[in-house]
């Protein structure tokens, strides 16, 4: 679940290798779910869409923000890796390149079914040469506790 907006430049930078990756790992096992706060609503998600070619994310919107503060995450972009059963097993402020071998790998692993040891020191691992000197809140268990590794 990646949390973002169409105002956000990190976001907007982000969103191109979300869409590579759901073309990549997107399947019944795996899901971008790209969930935009966007209050002017649909449209200028989808005009935003179409302006950088965005083929293979469908559209979620919450303009008013409800899953944000339910989840608990701070700013945009804000991204949780979700389980089948809808347990949170990590998550990740800021923007990453998010197809990038490294994380590609590594979302693959988790989508088998290999558990990954270390899981937030490896997600963090995975987003942060792309991060751009981000600091990054990773945190896991849905506990609301994040933690720098």
């Amino acid at each position: 679940l990646n949390i973002w907006a169409t105002w956000c430049p990190p976001c907007r930078r982000e969103m191109p290798s979300l869409d590579r990756l759901q073309s990549k790992l997107g399947g019944p096992d795996f899901e971008v779910a790209a969930l935009s706060i966007d209050r002017a609503g649909i449209e200028v998600v989808r005009r935003f869409y179409a302006e950088i070619g965005i083929r293979n994310l469908a559209i979620y919107i919450d303009a008013g923000g409800k899953a944000s503060r339910e989840l608990g995450t701070v700013g945009v972009p804000s991204t949780l890796l979700i389980d089948r059963e809808g347990r949170e097993l990590g998550r990740l402020a800021g923007a990453a390149e998010w197809d990038a071998p490294e994380m590609v790998a590594f979302i693959g692993r988790v989508v088998s079914g290999i558990k990954e040891t270390r899981f937030r020191r490896t997600l963090y691992s995975a987003a942060t040469p792309s991060c751009g000197g981000c600091n990054p809140d990773v945190s896991t268990g849905g506990t609301g506790n994040s933690t720098q590794p």
